[in-house]
């Protein structure tokens, strides 16, 4: 039987979240953060509201030092952690580096399991209890917030776990991190080791000391085991942004957060100070600067986690979000869920996404552009935009060719301003020639494009890639263009990119110009 803790009055406990995302030590190998990188993470994760941020291991690196020293002094809400090992000389680098911060704390950590004490540090049980606590002693010199982990706590016995959990609090450690340091626990047995300490230790919450977890991710389970220590007296989850960490990585911040988030049924009694909506915009910071891209089949921020293809799931949704979907999108700061069309879509979530586009056929028409769609799904694994609006343009009748390119000449260089000239035919087999100027040779010669068809819009996107290889490669210019108040997408093939462009330009352009019924 478990004790509440931590407001000892209160009907809902806060739980703090402790971010390890900006400790080296914490990412991928090659994934290090640079100083001005982590700052900028430092920032997002205080105006996210994490509690206690670990900006970094000092004794490692004059790097990390910095970085330290440099976080502890700019933030002014969370408590900016020094990481350390039970060696004098480490804390006294923590210490110097978190001198002068607004709030600060030393986190210091030794083995205590038998394998470890066997293998790794070949001391006795009360020899590690004897280091501990003249470490916590010597962290407390800096700082009243000590935080003490027991390194591979959670497969250490539990008689032993008790006696060091209970000397470093009598040396002055305010916070016990049991850690699951090589993700080896089941969520039964590693909420039982915070339920066995509490209940052996009721000095824990008459002192209103935290206790907390520390979750690797190795068998898959970092996430359930927080939350079974949660509810087993854990007041502290340390977690990383998009989980990542050594090996496996660490447990999942969004996944915590949101677990907790939308099952309130099951966790009603604990809440963080997290603003969820900031989840999503932070992961992807953390993904640019570290290069490690999130799965897409992650969940709460990867790219298929509000993504939908099958059939019935589409229509499901098309109906009632709820039926599919548990979570809000932007309560993650996603701005909208996804159907994604592929082999596996209907036709309802076929007509609603040509409705988004602008287009509303007659059913006739609709089943003959649903019956191309399944065959060109069947070819590729999703289909575009681009894609349907090509289909619906072969149904309608509209692909004739109001415009073609008939040649085009670019004037272009250092120090000279691009000049292009464009001839184009139209569907009379009457030329029209252009010239205009632009920032480039492909601003011009759309400026070319738009005098010589008379239909003037605004470039919003314009992407290319090689569809080919070798030095006569063929390449595709996609654009997305808005006339008025519609988006029209054109594409364009060809090995000169510059004439691919202006395809694309001018494919967009005679869609425009079809529908429009000129």
């Amino acid at each position: 039987m478990t004790r509440e803790t931590n407001p000892p009055h209160s009907s809902v406990t806060p739980i703090r979240i402790f971010d390890t995302t900006l400790r080296d030590g914490e990412q991928s190998p090659g994934a290090t953060l640079n100083l001005q990188e982590k700052i900028e993470i430092a920032r997002s994760l205080e105006a996210m509201g994490v509690d206690i941020i670990e900006a970094g291991f000092p004794i490692t690196s004059q790097g990390d030092f910095d970085s330290v020293r440099a976080i502890s002094q700019e933030l002014q809400t969370a408590t900016i952690c020094g990481l350390s090992r039970c060696v004098p000389r480490d804390i006294d680098r923590a210490g110097e580096a978190l001198q002068g911060g607004a709030n600060t704390r030393i986190h210091i950590f030794c083995a205590t399991s038998k394998i470890h004490r066997e293998h790794k540090l070949k001391k006795a049980v009360d020899e590690i209890i004897r280091i501990s606590v003249e470490s916590v002693k010597q962290a407390r010199q800096y700082t009243d917030d000590v935080e003490f982990s027991p390194e591979d706590g959670s497969r250490t016995e539990l008689d032993v776990l008790v006696q060091i959990t209970q000397a470093v609090v009598e040396a002055g450690a305010t916070t016990v991190n049991i850690p699951d340091t090589v993700g080896y626990a089941v969520p039964e047995e590693y909420g039982h080791i915070f339920a066995h300490v509490r209940e052996q230790l009721p000095m824990l919450d008459e002192k209103g000391i935290y206790l907390s977890s520390h979750c690797h991710n190795d068998l898959g389970l970092a996430v359930a085991n927080s939350l079974a220590a949660v509810q087993n007296g854990c007041r502290q989850i340390e977690c990383t942004i998009n989980g990542i960490g050594e090996r496996a990585g660490n447990a999942s911040l969004e996944e915590v957060i949101m677990a907790m988030r939308t099952r309130k049924d099951y966790y009603s009694q604990y809440q963080t100070g997290i603003k969820p909506v900031k989840l999503f915009p932070l992961s992807r910071m953390v993904s640019k600067f570290t290069g490690l891209n999130v799965q897409r089949n992650k969940a709460i921020v990867g790219e298929n986690a509000f993504a939908h293809e099958a059939g019935i799931h589409q229509d499901g949704m098309l109906k009632e979000r709820s039926t599919y979907e548990i979570m809000d999108p932007t309560e993650v700061g996603i701005p909208k869920s996804k159907l994604v069309l592929g082999k596996h879509s209907g036709r309802h979530a076929f007509r609603e996404r040509l409705a988004d586009l602008g287009y509303h056929p007659e059913n006739k028409i609709l089943q003959q552009a649903f019956e191309a769609f399944k065959t060109l799904a069947d070819k590729k694994k999703e289909v575009y935009d681009e894609d349907l609006e090509a289909i619906l343009d072969e149904q309608l009748g509209q692909t004739r060719k109001l415009w073609e390119l008939e040649r085009f000449q670019i004037t272009s260089g250092s120090g000279v301003i691009a000049m292009a000239t464009v001839v184009l035919r139209d569907s009379a087999g009457v030329q029209q020639m252009e010239a205009a100027t632009g920032d480039g040779p492909i601003d011009a010669i759309y400026s070319a494009i738009q005098k010589a068809t008379g239909v003037s819009v605004t470039l919003e996107d314009y992407q290319t890639r090689g569809i080919t290889k070798g030095k006569d490669a063929q390449g595709e210019v996609c654009v997305q263009v808005r006339h008025n108040d519609r988006i029209v997408r054109g594409r364009g093939l060809s090995t000169d990119v510059i004439e691919a462009g202006a395809k694309a330009y001018l494919a967009a352009i005679n869609r425009i110009k079809a529908v429009n019924g000129d």
